[in-house]
């Protein structure tokens, strides 16, 4: 009976190393997994910070070329950038009306600064789409990442049981 004992013992003891060696093998490729899904969770993070800085940058390059090109509309204007530093804006244009000779003139001049307005609004527009486009697209592509890693997750508890 000793002996009958003993191989009971040798076999639970064997089944317990086998299925001691199988956690440990599920739990090196969860681990793996949990590591490809990081590394490519990191990627994602660099390409929007990517794409969040580029649009940072073209956002202040066009507020640089908008206050570029009011400056010169000023100047052709004739409303020097002194007269608006020397007092209000309010000030300024009520100048520049003044200088206004005719209703001809003031039809141009409002006709110039509604074109302006709606140039502005255009680009302001498309800056606005362009923005919510990329925010998009990351936010799909993220969502796949974390799809195709929840798909990998189940794959692999479904192939450990």
């Amino acid at each position: 009976m000793t002996n009958d004992k003993l191989f009971m013992n040798q076999d639970l003891t064997q089944q317990w190393l086998t299925e001691i060696q199988t956690l440990k093998e599920q739990m090196a490729g969860l681990q793996s997994d949990r590591n490809t899904a990081w590394e490519s969770a990191q990627k994602w993070r660099q390409l929007y910070n990517i794409e969040a800085e580029q649009r940072r940058t073209d956002a202040q390059l066009s507020q640089q070329a908008i206050a570029s090109l009011k400056a010169e509309l000023h100047k052709l204007q004739g409303l020097e950038m002194e007269t608006l530093a020397a007092g209000t804006p309010v000030t300024a244009i009520h100048q520049e009306i003044e200088q206004l000779k005719s209703v001809e003139e003031l039809q141009a001049k409002l006709i110039a600064v509604i074109k302006e307005r709606d140039r502005l609004l255009q680009a302001l527009k498309t800056e606005q789409d362009n923005h919510a486009q990329t925010r998009n697209s990351l936010t799909t592509a993220l969502g796949d990442a974390i799809d195709s890693l929840t798909q990998e997750r189940a794959k692999a508890e479904k192939e450990s049981q």
